[in-house]
């Protein structure tokens, strides 16, 4: 079902959207889950001097990570963006 609201249009692609959307939020909460990881064990590595160079690589790690974030986002709303388009390219013009 296609709808109008204003300048935006609503798509009801169904099950797809869920599924999609589901599996960037896990891997959204997988790369926190890691960063929360390197930056506990690197906090824990500056206890020790032997470990201080270690513990940095951890940090370096988690913020790389800390880029993953948005980008997981960005490529979820495309992908969403792209399986509508093609919902739309599908639906028959007397929908409109």
């Amino acid at each position: 079902m296609i709808e109008r609201h204003g300048r935006e249009l609503d798509i009801d692609i169904g099950n797809k959207h869920l599924v999609i959307q589901r599996r960037y939020e896990a891997c959204g909460a997988f790369n926190d889950l890691l960063i929360a990881i390197w930056f506990l064990i690197g906090s824990f590595f500056f206890l020790n001097d032997a470990l201080i160079e270690s513990g940095t690589w951890l940090f370096i790690v988690g913020s790389a990570q800390l880029l993953l974030k948005p980008s997981i986002k960005l490529m979820s709303l495309v992908h969403v963006s792209r399986v509508q388009n093609r919902a739309l390219r599908t639906s028959s013009p007397d929908q409109e």
